[in-house]
């Protein structure tokens, strides 16, 4: 599942993401992550890439930073809650907060959050497949030099500022509570509505 990305969009994106003083420090000390299978995922990078398209300073409308990653060893919700106040103690973000999150309990309470069951992930790219909208279905990590990018719908909607709803697991109420908030941010989103996107 495995799907690095190269070319033009890559680069940019990298570029981008580099020189976010929101996102770049969190880069730049990865290894003090130490978390299995974990990237550097979802809304803080697509509202990075919008607010330097539509000329916002660089923590416009960023509330937090989400971490995903994967430990089936560990599924439980203190094991969660350890990592997640390790990694604030380790990073400081200034009114920003740091969502850590397995990916390999979200099974475990999804119904009770969202009203239905799941079936459990097998990896962190595999979550990231089912991320709300395909601009945020969206993970980095660094490899050596370069960024490694899980974009399972690829950077087209991303860079385009085009929001389309994944309908592989969320429903219409979430998927229009989180683009109610972001019209109100960047009002100049192209947003995909509910009803005319397949899936």
């Amino acid at each position: 599942m495995t799907t690095h990305h190269s070319g033009a969009d890559a680069a940019k994106l990298e570029r981008l993401i580099l020189n976010s003083p929101v996102l770049d420090p969190i880069i730049r000390q990865w290894s003090r992550v130490s978390l299995p299978d974990c990237w550097l995922a979802a809304g803080a990078i697509a509202q990075t890439v919008w607010n330097d398209f539509f000329g916002h300073a660089p923590h416009y409308g960023i509330s937090d930073i989400d971490l995903v990653y994967f430990d089936a060893a560990d599924l439980s919700e203190d094991g969660e809650a350890k990592q997640v106040e390790r990694i604030r103690r380790e990073f400081s973000c200034p009114g920003l907060k740091i969502d850590v999150k397995n990916e390999a309990r979200v099974h475990l309470w999804y119904a009770q959050k969202f009203g239905r069951e799941i079936p459990p992930y097998i990896s962190t790219q595999h979550a990231i497949t089912t991320f709300p909208t395909t601009a945020t279905a969206i993970g980095v990590q660094p490899a050596g030099a370069e960024l490694l990018i899980s974009a399972p719908f690829g950077l087209s909607d991303l860079l385009g500022t085009i929001v389309r709803p994944n309908k592989t697991q969320i429903t219409r109420d979430i998927y229009e509570a989180k683009i109610a908030r972001w019209q109100l941010l960047w009002p100049d989103l192209n947003i995909i509505e509910w009803a005319t996107e397949k899936g």
